[in-house]
């Protein structure tokens, strides 16, 4: 996983004018849980831009005054007019414990499908997987070489290594759509 750095401040007072001060302010209100008590914390919304706008997962090194948590971004919370960060949660890696996270989804090769006209269409982005920290990838590779017209490949065809993937196995992840000007030559 790739790391990043948080620094925040506890929180003294809750409840939600509170919030709404902190972020008129420019901060983003913050739950760290998972541990053995809840931290309550804001930190600067800048700091929260590398870490929301990519599909990467991070090990978060939150420093709140001084106290480092490792964490990884559970939840966030958006406006819903101007899509601006209001609250994220945050889950402590513990060493020994298992987490549960959404992992990005990698299509490498290119299908045999797509070399005779189909279209890819890739219906998951993201699986959800259950493991030791150490132990999750940064994303999930799916092979589509052998792919072809009308063929999908599930989540059941994976393997997975020292982690559990929790995303039904009946969900497709990627498929090869028939265009039309190819439906009728096919069956001649």
């Amino acid at each position: 996983m790739k790391s990043i750095e948080i620094v925040g401040f506890k929180r003294a007072n809750l409840g939600k004018v509170e919030s709404q001060n902190l972020r008129a302010q420019g901060y983003v209100p913050s739950v760290l849980y998972g541990g053995d008590e809840q931290v309550h914390f804001y930190a600067p919304t800048m700091l929260f831009r590398e870490l929301l706008f990519t599909p990467d997962i991070f090990n978060v090194t939150l420093n709140i005054e001084g106290t480092e948590y490792n964490a990884i971004l559970q939840e966030t919370q958006y406006h819903p007019v101007n899509d601006a960060l209001i609250h994220a949660d945050f889950l402590q890696i513990i060493p020994g414990k298992e987490i549960k996270v959404e992992v990005p989804v990698k299509l490498t090769g290119t299908s045999t499908g797509v070399m005779k006209g189909g279209k890819m269409n890739q219906k998951l982005r993201k699986l959800r997987v259950q493991g030791l920290a150490e132990n999750i990838p940064d994303y999930v590779d799916v092979d589509v070489t052998d792919l072809d017209l009308g063929k999908s490949v599930k989540v059941g065809a994976l393997k997975a290594e020292n982690f559990v993937i929790l995303t039904a196995t009946s969900n497709p992840i990627a498929s090869v759509e028939i265009p039309r000007a190819l439906r009728g030559t096919l069956g001649k």
